[in-house]
């Protein structure tokens, strides 16, 4: 049995609250964890105690340890009267467990006992889960009744007084001897999700910081916001038959149907066929054995095993996977062959009646193998024996995702591609960090030529991402910053190398302070890595150049990888930082259909297409449907939900692999679909067709239909709704917040680093589909982006604009009723103006019950209106689809420029007028202009005498009867305010 321990170091404390009168306190930090308590030493006299001291406690059970809590509680103990005092506490859940190469220091601020405490300060705390059968659970000490001096006397030493064993663990643990194992966890159990690859190290980002559907019904959903797109490109609600029953209004009708782990997709039918082994098998001649292979034919389809050398009692144990609506006979048949460099000879076969093939549900188990004699051409069965396992099944059952399904198969019943290149697989994308690294100085740096004067900066390399610092000059060897030297235009001269690993680098979650050190410079590359691989084992005696290094991994950043409009996933790189996930994301990726063709096979067109869906870190791919137009799909993943403002990608993509060995081809983009998690209702399942539109050359076009089905179950409503109060990201991007230039930066980097992960597993996702679900080229220039997001800004002002077109109506008198009872309301509200946010907030509350009626049933969709792609001329089209940097002729690019001039040249005009009419506020008391300024200071003093001795109501009152006055009372001039502040002067007078 594993040897689980909860391990908690007690790294310190700070700005405690002072409790022995003398302004201080004597601390000490108890721990209670499943019964078990420990406590540290007492610190005498001191607000920031240091312990750094280790505790192992007992996991009895490590199947509840989600549902423990681990309790540290601040006391100050007071001697003479031996009393203790409350100071505060920390309380930790599950989500803090942690395996040790995950853990790091966090410092928690103190909670309260009750309301009345006064508590303050923070306690912190490395905690972790090891199974390291060397290590022991901790002694305690004795208890606080028979404390003694030496305590006190150890402390003036400066020495931490731990047991033994509590100094055995702490040489234990700098020698990182911790490992760790999954825990068993009865709800992920019950989930049944594919189970996760082995464990890996984290990547690091570097940075300066049963019934078919048939055609189910349908109806049209328009779209938001008032600009719908046209029908063709339009949502379709859909009713169709899942494995759980009949959607209808969002709600699955089960009837008698039980319940399904496969209930959000349609239940597909196949013919199972398990190849196991041979034996017997006769011999091709007198000296050698046959080469067998297994051939399992139903009517055009068949699949064929891997064939063994020189083998009579073979053993494949391969599965295939036949479509029942596909088979075209009543009879399988399985072939024994003899692989030949000619032709290959048949050595014998069985045949089954597919009538008599029993039928298998999960969670039956699976059916038990049989022993067949295998038939000859004669007829006689003396060529050995075939053990097969054949039964019906759908697509839950476990045999289905390493099966060779009928779907790589083409219908002239050969196989079109390599089975590693057409499965489903699941994938979990790394956890990145951020490598923070600070460089303070350098120091004995050497020169070749030490009569010319050091120009050196400091190149910083992980990978393919390097970072320069600024150059620095310096008469003396010792310049603040250095490693290479410029010795020339374009010419630099390398002064030392030092290598880091990032092993060795120090994990944080938050700001605390890290310590700097100095790292030896070796001349080359080589020399550093020999250092590093020998621990830097160097003389003491001989000269270094050094430099001064800061260097940490962050992990309290969420590491952008995706576009920050559509975040799937905003938690911390620190698993200590996470919280319990919220609910579950159910998704059914059903069909697609109308695909337009995308490569042409013997003479038609066709498509090799499969659906990735991506959310949080875990990736899933369907498998590739072979030569079809209408390919269906019917597979079901979940993930857990951590926040609802998260965004779900299903992207549709042609696999061009297929027939192909050097894997050059790219895999063509179809379309995608994003789904925002916080417009699902809560335990409704969405099934809409999308329609996959795709931005061409030639314009918008829709490339097919995706067919979904998406549920979202919420496991706590308090937990979701208080989530929408909490900051948006984690708390160091707010504490020490990264630039946009960086974000964007590290963004990219991240984005390879995925990519190069995710392409080394089999079958490798590509960078290609990698980069399309992750909208790496959102930053691009593109005028029709640029349009799109001007009158989505003129959107957001149109209803200020509606506003102001109506009360400019009401102080005309266009409809005289709605004058008279605006006036009425007016002078009401400035009679009584405590009824004024009453009534404000009234209104708002009225208009969204009216808004209810027409709230969205569906989730909103990619829009051509809303982005402009129905209204793109063909030139600005083939400006979004240049290259960066272009490849168009100079005549071609100079054209754009001066378009983009012109645009911009109106730009530069609404800012310069905005800032004018600022400038002209500022004139009216800076002096620019005398006679403005003694007017309008004569009319400030003029005006502080009236309201001093006017009710302010009144003067409120005149003023919107004057705004309001019939037209017979105004003048078609501009107001003489009006007139006056157009005269005052600006900064454009000073402008070149």
């Amino acid at each position: 049995m594993a040897n689980f321990k909860l391990g908690v170091e007690v790294v310190g404390a700070h700005d405690l609250i002072p409790k022995d009168g003398q302004g201080s306190s004597s601390t000490y930090v108890e721990l209670l964890f499943d019964g078990q308590k420990f406590r540290t030493t007492i610190k005498d006299k001191d607000l920031s105690p240091i312990w750094n001291e280790q505790f192992y406690f007992n996991i009895s059970d490590p199947s509840k340890l989600p549902n423990l809590t681990l309790d540290a509680c601040i006391y100050h103990y007071n001697r003479s009267t031996s009393s203790k005092s409350f100071l505060g506490k920390v309380r930790l859940t599950g989500t803090s467990f942690v395996p040790y190469s995950d853990a790091v220091v966090l410092h928690y601020p103190l909670e309260k006992k009750n309301l009345l405490s006064r508590i303050k300060g923070e306690l912190g705390l490395k905690v972790f889960v090891t199974d390291d059968p060397s290590i022991k659970s901790s002694i305690p000490l004795p208890p606080m009744e028979s404390v003694t001096d030496l305590d006190h006397s150890s402390q003036d030493q400066d020495q931490t007084p731990v047991s033994l064993t509590n100094t055995i663990l702490n040489t234990i643990s700098r020698k990182k001897r911790h490992t760790f194992h999954n825990l068993p966890n009865s709800k992920q159990a019950q989930k049944q999700q594919p189970s996760p690859g082995p464990a890996v190290q984290p990547s690091v980002n570097f940075g300066m910081h049963e019934m078919k559907s048939g055609q189910p019904a349908s109806k049209f959903v328009h779209s938001f916001a008032g600009s719908s797109s046209p029908v063709d490109f339009a949502l379709k609600e859909t009713s169709p038959f899942l494995g759980g029953g009949q959607v209808i209004g969002g709600r699955v009708i089960r009837g008698n149907r039980p319940a399904s782990t496969y209930d959000l997709v349609e239940q597909m039918h196949y013919l199972f066929v398990r190849v196991v082994k041979a034996r017997d098998l006769p011999s091709k001649d007198v000296t050698g054995s046959l080469d067998p292979y297994v051939e399992v034919k139903v009517g055009n389809y068949k699949g064929s095993t891997k064939h063994f050398e020189k083998k009579q009692n073979p053993e494949w144990n391969e599965v295939f996977a036949f479509a029942r609506e596909n088979l075209q006979s009543s009879v399988l048949e399985v072939v024994v062959k003899d692989k030949d460099m000619v032709l290959d000879e048949v050595v014998g076969s069985v045949k089954l009646d597919l009538h008599e093939i029993p039928t298998r549900v999960p969670p039956d188990s699976p059916l038990a193998p049989e022993w067949y004699r295998i038939e000859n051409k004669n007829g006689e069965k003396k060529n050995g024996e075939l053990m097969l396992a054949v039964w019906y099944g759908t697509q839950a059952d476990e045999a289905f995702p390493d099966a060779w399904h009928s779907d790589a198969i083409s219908p002239s019943g050969t196989s079109s591609a390599s089975y590693s290149q057409i499965r489903s697989k699941v994938y979990h994308s790394p956890r990145l960090w951020y490598v923070r690294v600070r460089v303070i100085e350098a120091q004995d740096l050497l020169l070749s030529d030490k009569s010319r004067i050091l120009d050196a900066y400091v190149k910083v390399q992980i990978g393919n991402q390097i970072l320069k610092t600024k150059p620095v000059q310096s008469r003396t060897m010792n310049p603040r910053l250095s490693v290479e030297d410029r010795v020339g235009p374009n010419k630099d001269e390398s002064i030392g190398k030092v290598v880091i690993p990032l092993s060795t680098v120090e994990k944080r979650a938050d700001d605390r302070f890290i310590r700097s050190g100095w790292h030896n410079l070796e001349k080359s590359m080589s020399s550093a890595m020999e250092g590093v691989e020998q621990g830097k084992k160097k003389e003491k005696d001989k000269f270094f150049s050094r430099l001064h290094l800061t260097i940490c991994l962050d992990g309290g950043y969420h590491v952008l990888d995706e576009s920050t409009y559509y975040s799937s996933d905003l938690r911390p790189t620190a698993k200590q930082l996470w919280k319990k996930s919220i609910g579950v994301l159910e998704l059914g990726i059903l069909n697609v259909d109308g695909l337009q063709p995308t490569k042409t096979r013997e003479g038609k067109g066709t498509s090799d297409t499969y659906c990735v869906a991506k959310y949080g870190h875990k990736w899933v791919r369907t498998r590739t449907i072979i030569d079809s137009l209408s390919p269906k799909y019917n597979e079901q993943y979940t993930w857990e939900v951590y926040d609802p403002a998260t965004v779900l990608t299903v992207g549709v993509f042609d696999n061009g692999q297929i027939n192909t060995s050097n894997g050059g081809n790219k895999d063509l983009r179809i379309g995608k679909v994003r789904i925002r998690i916080s417009t699902l209702e809560t335990g409704r399942v969405y099934t809409h067709s999308y329609p996959l539109l795709m931005l061409h050359p030639s314009g918008v076009k829709k490339t097919g239909e995706l067919h979904l089905a998406i549920r979202f179950s919420c496991t706590s409503m308090v937990n979701m709704m208080h989530l929408y109060f909490k900051p948006h990201l984690p708390k160091m991007h707010y504490v020490r917040p990264l630039n946009i230039v960086e974000q964007e930066k590290l963004r990219h980097q991240a984005v390879n680093i995925v990519a190069a992960r995710l392409g080394r597993a089999e079958p490798p996702l590509r960078k290609e589909v990698v980069e399309y679900m992750s909208d790496t080229d959102s930053h691009l220039w593109s005028m029709r982006r640029s349009k799109a997001n001007f009158f989505r800004l003129m959107s957001v002002f149109q209803g200020l604009l509606s506003v102001g077109k109506w009360m400019g109506e009401v102080s005309r008198w266009k409809h005289p009723v709605t004058t008279v009872l605006v006036h009425i309301l007016y002078l009401m509200l400035v009679c009584f103006p405590e009824l004024i946010l009453p009534t404000i907030f009234l209104y708002m509350f009225v208009i969204g019950m009216w808004n209810w009626r027409f709230r969205a049933r569906h989730p909103p969709h990619m829009n051509t209106r809303i982005s402009q792609a129905d209204a793109v001329t063909a030139d600005e089209l083939d400006e979004e689809f240049d290259t960066f940097p272009t490849t168009k002729s100079p005549d071609i690019v100079r054209w754009r420029y001066d378009r983009l001039r012109s645009v911009a040249g109106r730009i530069q005009s609404v800012v310069g007028d905005m800032a004018t009419q600022g400038e002209r506020i500022h004139a009216l008391l800076s002096w620019r202009d005398p006679r403005a300024t003694t007017m309008f200071m004569v009319m400030c003093l003029v005006a502080a005498l009236v309201l001093y001795v006017t009710p302010f109501q009144m003067i409120i009152l005149l003023a919107g009867f004057y705004l309001m006055r019939h037209p017979k009372l105004r003048n078609k001039t501009p107001a003489a305010p009006v007139n006056f502040f157009r005269r005052l002067p600006a900064l454009t007078d000073s402008m070149m």
